[in-house]
């Protein structure tokens, strides 16, 4: 294969920057912004963007590491939930698609699994079959704030686990067992809160525990003394962390919550403070994996970064906790312009590196 992009795999992003952008577009009517309306679309943000949109970064990301055909089943499905959930067709459609694509998943990591019984692997396994879950319990009529702790345990063990396999010598021999066993308990713990609501506590020690080992083992705490894209990628992993452990204090702390500020603040906090400082720091690793083009890190890299965080303080913090008037639908609005500038930003590198490679050419 040449170095170009393979065109399937550019067509299955489609679908994932669809729902990332409708997502985004669903926020803003949420944050009653004067926006378009659409149909429906505040109803199915969380589910397309947590199954749509990472869901299928990820899943294209394990069918390339797989590299057969038939991996690719799984971020198709899931950006056909993408188009189906927007689409004006009964939801169960997108609901049917999303499950069939998070069970892909989980087959995608079994046969992982018996190419190398790798920890790493396993973890990222529980993970998808959480999605599943989720995307079972959606198409039964469960709404999102009874299944978000499916939803975030699918990202916090799929990311958990990336981080064993990439940082797996600074982590150390035992690393692995332990992060089972971590999971394990989390997976417990959301299963749990479905069953028997008053024991959502359990599920937020279960996360800071987690949190803890992983931002204790991991290599981000030394590389962050670096310079460039390994100081970058270090404060998006710390600044990560950090985020969880305030998801996970809020049901430490409030037990479940289905509406109001501190929903809000556990919700924005796995989603943007942890997933996308995650993506943002994966990005340089990832994409180059996937598109077969670059991403070269540049300073402006910093600034989407900065922004998500500081109005993630503000739409948290000044605007849920200290009820400022006004600060938690600006915060809320400047989260939306920090993922569109990295988007952005993230754009223009690849293709600035492709217009090079290309004058190089002969």
């Amino acid at each position: 294969m040449t170095r170009a992009a393979a065109p399937h795999r550019v067509i299955l992003l489609v679908p994932g920057g669809l729902a990332l952008l409708a997502g985004l577009h669903a926020a803003l009517m949420l944050l009653q912004v004067p926006v378009p309306a659409v149909e429906r679309l505040p109803e199915v943000h969380g589910i397309i963007l947590v199954l749509g949109f990472v869901g299928t970064l990820i899943a294209l990301e394990r069918a390339i590491a797989l590299d057969r055909p038939l991996g690719f089943a799984a971020p198709a499905l899931l950006g056909a939930g993408v188009v189906l959930a927007l689409a004006p067709v009964p939801p169960a459609a997108g609901g049917t698609a999303f499950l069939g694509g998070s069970a892909a998943l989980v087959a995608v990591y079994h046969r992982l699994w018996l190419r190398q019984r790798d920890d790493a692997v396993l973890v990222q396994a529980l993970g998808a079959v959480l999605a599943v879950g989720a995307a079972g319990l959606w198409l039964g009529g469960v709404e999102v704030p009874v299944l978000l702790p499916w939803l975030v345990g699918f990202v916090i063990l799929t990311i958990a686990g990336e981080r064993l396999e990439l940082a797996r010598l600074a982590m150390g021999s035992g690393a692995g067992g332990t992060l089972v066993a971590l999971a394990g308990g989390l997976m417990a713990a959301v299963a749990a809160t479905l069953l028997w609501p008053a024991t959502t506590p359990l599920l937020g020690l279960a996360v800071v525990v987690l949190t803890g080992w992983l931002a204790h083992h991991d290599v981000a705490r030394r590389t962050i003394r670096g310079t460039g894209l390994v100081r970058f990628m270090a404060a998006a992993m710390l600044g990560g962390y950090a985020w969880l452990v305030v998801a996970g204090l809020v049901w430490l702390l409030r037990g479940q919550v289905l509406t109001g500020a501190a929903y809000d603040a556990a919700v924005h906090a796995v989603f943007l403070g942890f997933t996308l400082s995650m993506i943002m720091a994966h990005a340089p690793v990832i994409l180059p994996a996937v598109l077969r083009r670059p991403l070269p890190y540049h300073p402006l890299l910093w600034v989407p970064f900065a922004l998500l965080h500081a109005s993630l303080v503000v739409r948290l913090w000044l605007g849920g906790a200290l009820l400022l008037p006004g600060a938690w639908r600006a915060g809320g609005v400047t989260n939306v312009l920090a993922v569109l500038l990295f988007v952005g930003v993230a754009a223009w590198r690849v293709l600035s590196a492709r217009s090079r490679a290309d004058r190089r050419t002969p």
